[in-house]
C-alpha cells in the first residue's frame, strides 16, 4: 500500500535523484546512466517500489520529457548559428540526411516497415552536445569546425522532431495524401505561430514586467505547456510543440537569470524523472533476450557510429577541415541522448488502431544501448581530438584594461575615448585602504579615474529617520576614501546612490557611469560562503555589464610581488583573467605564473601544445610582464592549485559558474581553493552579456 503512495513514490524518486547520481559520475560514467539502472532496479523486475503505469510516475515523466526537449530548445546557440549559418545548415543536412538514409536501410534490412525505418532513421539523425563541457573547457569553442557543429544542431533536432511528427500521425490513421499534405501544413503554421508569436510575446512581456523574475519564470513555463498542448490539438506529439517553445524564447530569455532557475528546476527533478522511468519500462529479461540477438542492436549502433562519420568526412572535403576538426565534428555529433531518448519513448508509445507499436521492444532497447555507447564513446574522442584544434589568436588578444573584455570588431571610435572608469563600492571599512589602492594602481595604468560608490540601503519612505543617519555615515566614507585616492594621485569622483538592493544598486550605478570595471572586496561577517556565493557577490556577478574583481587582501597590493593564475583553457574569458593579472603586475613589476592543472592521463604531445598556444597569447602585446607556464598532471585540480600558491602573494581566479538552489555559485574547484587559500585573491566575474 506505502507503494502506492503518490508522496512515497516522490519521495523514493527524490532520492534517486539527489544519491545515485554523483555514484556514477564517480565511476567516470554519466550519471543519466546511474538514474537509468536505478529505474531497472526499482521496477517491476526488481524492488517492485516504483510502477511506470502509476499517475505519480507517468505526470513526472511526461513533464520532464517536453521539459528535456525545451531545454534542449534553449540551450541552442542562436549567435552561434548566425555566425556560420550557411555552414551549419550544409553540415546540418549531411549529418542529419546520412543517419537518416543509414537507419532506413537497417529498419528495412531486418524487415521493418517503411514507417518504422523513417523512424528509426529519424532517432539516429539528431545528436546531443554532451562533450560541449569538454570543448569549452579547452578553449576551442570558437574554432569554425566547432561552431559549424553547433549549430547543425538546430537543424538535426527540428527535422528529427518533424519527421517523428510525421511517422506518427501516419502510423496512427490512414494514411492518404490529403492528410499527409494537411498534416504538414498544420506543423508549418503551428510553428511559425509558435517561433514568432511567443518570441514576440515573451519580449513585450519581459519589457513591461523588468524585474520581476517569479512571473517571467511561470510565463516562460506557461509558454512551454501552452506550445505542448497546442501541438497535441494539431495531432502533433507534445515534445514538437516543446522543442518549438524553447527555440521561440531562446532570444528573450538570453543569459539571464530566469533561464537559469529554469534550467535547474529541470535539470535538477523532471528531466530526471523522465530517465528514471526510462529505466521502469526496460523489462530486464526481454533486454536481455534482445542483446542476446546482437544483430539489431549492433546493426544500429554500427549505423550511427558510422553515418555520423560519412557526415563529418564530406563536411571535411566540402569546407577543408583538418583531420583534428574532422574528428571534433564526428564526436560532438555521435551522443544519441535527448532528442533521441524522447522521441524513442514517444514512438514506443505510440499505438495504432490494431494494437501495433511504431516501434518494437527490441528498438527501444537497442536505442538504449546506442544512447550508453555513443554517451561514453563521444566525450572520450572529443577530449582526445579537440586538444589538437587551432583558435585564431586575434579572440584573445588585448594589450589593455580599456579593451580585455571587448571584441574590437564594431567598437565605436567614441567608446574608445571614454575615460577608463573603475567603480569601487564602499561598504567595509576594514577593507577599504587596500581595496581603493588596487583600484588606484590599475586606473592610473589606464590613464582613468575611480569612482568610490555607496549604497544606502532604504525602503519606499525617503523621510525616515534613519536613512539621515545612514546618508550621513556614507558621506563620511566617501570622504575617506577621495582622500585615500588623492594619495595615489588619481582623480576620485565619489558617488552615492539609495537603492532597495545593494547588489543592483552596484550594478545600475557601474551603467550608468559606463564604467570598464568594478573592483569590491568582502569581509568575515555573517557566514563568508553565503557572503561570498550565495548573496551580494553572486548578484552583482549576475547584473553587472562589465568585469567584476572582488578582492581579499592581506597585504598592500604595492607589496604583491608574485601573482598565481591558474587557467584551465585557453577562451576569452580565461584569457582575460591573464589579461588582468599582467596589467596588474605590470604597475608593480611582479612575476606571474600561470599554472595548467592536466589530467594525468594527457600525453605529453598534448602539454606541449597547449603551453605553446598559451605562450604565443600571453606574449602578444604591449606589456612588460612575461608570464611563466607551468603545467602540472595531477586529478585533484584543487589540491594542486592550494599547494602551488604557498609561495606567492597573490592568486587570480575566474569565477566559472555553476547552477544552485540560489543561483549560480562558482565551481567546486574555485569554492574548495578560496576556501582554504591563506594568500591575498581576486575573483574575476566576467560580464554576463
Amino acid at each position: 500500500m506505502l507503494t502506492e503512495s503518490p508522496i512515497v513514490a516522490f519521495t523514493i524518486l527524490v532520492a534517486v535523484i539527489f544519491i545515485v547520481p554523483p555514484i556514477f559520475e564517480r565511476l567516470r560514467l554519466p550519471g543519466l546512466v546511474g538514474l537509468l539502472v536505478a529505474g531497472v532496479i526499482l521496477g517491476q523486475n526488481g524492488l517492485k517500489l516504483l510502477n511506470s503505469d502509476s499517475e505519480t510516475i507517468e505526470l513526472l515523466s511526461d513533464i520532464g520529457k517536453v521539459y528535456l526537449m525545451f531545454v534542449a530548445g534553449l540551450e541552442i546557440d542562436l549567435e552561434q548559428f548566425r555566425q556560420t549559418k550557411n555552414k551549419s545548415i550544409g553540415f546540418g543536412i549531411l549529418t542529419f540526411l546520412v543517419p537518416l538514409v543509414a537507419g532506413i536501410a537497417v529498419g528495412r534490412l531486418f524487415d521493418f516497415s517503411w514507417n518504422t525505418s523513417v523512424l528509426i532513421g529519424s532517432l539516429l539523425a539528431s545528436h546531443t552536445l554532451l562533450a560541449y563541457p569538454i570543448v569549452s573547457r579547452l578553449g576551442v569553442v570558437t574554432n569554425e569546425a566547432v561552431t559549424v557543429t553547433i549549430g547543425a544542431t538546430i537543424f538535426t533536432d527540428t527535422g528529427a522532431l518533424l519527421v517523428l511528427a510525421v511517422c506518427v500521425g501516419i502510423h496512427q490513421g490512414e494514411f492518404t495524401a490529403i492528410s499527409f499534405a494537411t498534416l504538414l501544413g498544420g506543423l508549418a503554421i503551428y510553428a511559425a505561430i509558435v517561433l514568432f508569436g511567443f518570441d514576440w510575446a515573451g519580449k513585450e512581456y519581459f519589457r513591461r514586467t523588468g524585474d520581476e523574475e517569479g512571473n517571467q519564470f511561470l510565463f516562460i513555463l506557461l509558454a512551454l505547456f501552452v506550445a505542448s498542448v497546442g501541438a497535441q490539438i494539431i495531432g502533433v506529439e507534445k515534445i514538437v510543440g516543446a522543442f518549438l517553445a524553447g527555440l521561440a524564447v531562446n532570444d528573450v530569455l538570453g543569459n539571464s537569470r530566469v533561464k537559469e532557475k529554469i534550467e535547474f528546476v529541470g535539470s535538477v527533478l523532471f528531466i530526471p524523472c523522465f530517465f528514471v522511468d526510462m529505466g521502469l519500462l526496460i523489462d530486464l529479461p526481454a533486454f536481455v533476450k534482445t542483446l542476446s540477438s546482437v544483430w539489431l542492436t549492433a546493426a544500429i549502433v554500427f549505423a550511427l557510429i558510422g553515418s555520423k562519420f560519412l557526415a563529418a568526412l564530406f563536411a571535411k572535403l566540402l569546407y577543408r577541415y583538418n583531420k583534428s576538426e574532422l574528428l571534433t565534428m564526428w564526436s560532438l555529433s555521435l551522443p544519441q541522448v535527448a532528442a533521441t531518448l524522447a522521441a524513442a519513448l514517444v514512438a514506443y508509445e505510440t499505438v495504432n488502431p490494431a494494437g501495433d507499436r511504431l516501434i518494437n521492444e527490441g528498438v527501444l532497447n537497442s536505442v538504449i544501448v546506442l544512447m550508453l555507447v555513443t554517451a561514453i564513446l563521444g566525450p572520450l574522442i572529443t577530449a582526445r581530438s579537440a586538444s589538437n584544434l587551432i583558435v585564431s589568436g586575434t579572440d584573445t588578444t588585448a594589450n589593455n584594461l580599456s579593451n580585455w573584455w571587448h571584441k574590437d570588431e564594431g567598437e565605436t571610435e567614441e567608446k574608445k575615448r571614454n575615460p577608463f572608469l573603475v567603480v569601487v563600492p564602499i561598504y567595509n571599512p576594514q577593507t577599504q585602504r587596500y581595496l581603493l589602492e588596487m583600484a588606484a594602481m590599475l586606473a592610473r595604468h589606464e590613464a582613468g579615474q575611480i569612482v568610490p560608490l555607496a549604497i544606502a540601503k532604504a525602503g519606499s519612505h525617503m523621510d525616515d529617520p534613519q536613512l539621515t543617519d545612514i546618508l550621513d555615515r556614507t558621506d563620511e566614507r566617501l570622504q575617506k576614501a577621495v582622500k585615500i585616492c588623492k594619495e595615489f594621485n588619481v582623480e576620485a569622483s565619489p558617488s552615492l546612490r539609495i537603492d532597495d538592493n545593494v547588489a543592483l544598486g552596484i550594478g545600475r550605478a557601474s551603467r550608468e557611469k559606463n564604467a570598464s570595471l568594478v573592483v569590491m572586496g568582502w569581509g568575515y561577517t555573517a557566514g563568508f560562503r553565503s557572503r561570498l556565493f550565495g548573496n551580494l557577490i553572486d548578484l552583482v556577478f549576475l547584473s553587472s555589464h562589465c568585469p567584476v574583481a572582488v578582492t581579499r587582501l592581506f597585504t598592500s597590493p604595492a607589496e604583491i610581488r608574485n601573482i598565481l593564475v591558474p587557467i584551465d583553457n585557453l577562451t576569452r574569458r580565461a584569457i582575460a583573467t591573464v589579461r588582468f593579472a599582467q596589467i596588474l603586475a605590470d604597475t608593480n613589476q611582479a612575476q606571474i605564473v600561470l599554472l595548467h592543472v592536466c589530467d594525468r592521463r594527457m600525453p605529453s604531445n598534448q602539454m606541449q601544445y597547449f603551453e605553446s598556444q598559451l605562450s604565443e597569447i600571453v606574449s602578444d602585446g604591449n606589456l612588460q610582464v612575461s608570464p611563466k607556464i607551468q603545467t602540472i598532471a595531477n586529478d585533484d585540480v584543487a589540491r594542486t592549485i592550494i599547494e602551488q600558491a604557498k609561495n606567492f602573494d597573490l592568486v587570480v581566479l575566474r569565477s566559472v559558474r555553476y547552477r544552485t538552489a540560489g543561483g549560480l555559485a562558482v565551481s567546486e574547484v574555485t569554492t574548495r581553493v578560496i576556501k582554504e587559500l591563506k594568500c591575498s585573491i581576486v575573483l574575476l566575474g566576467e560580464p554576463r552579456s
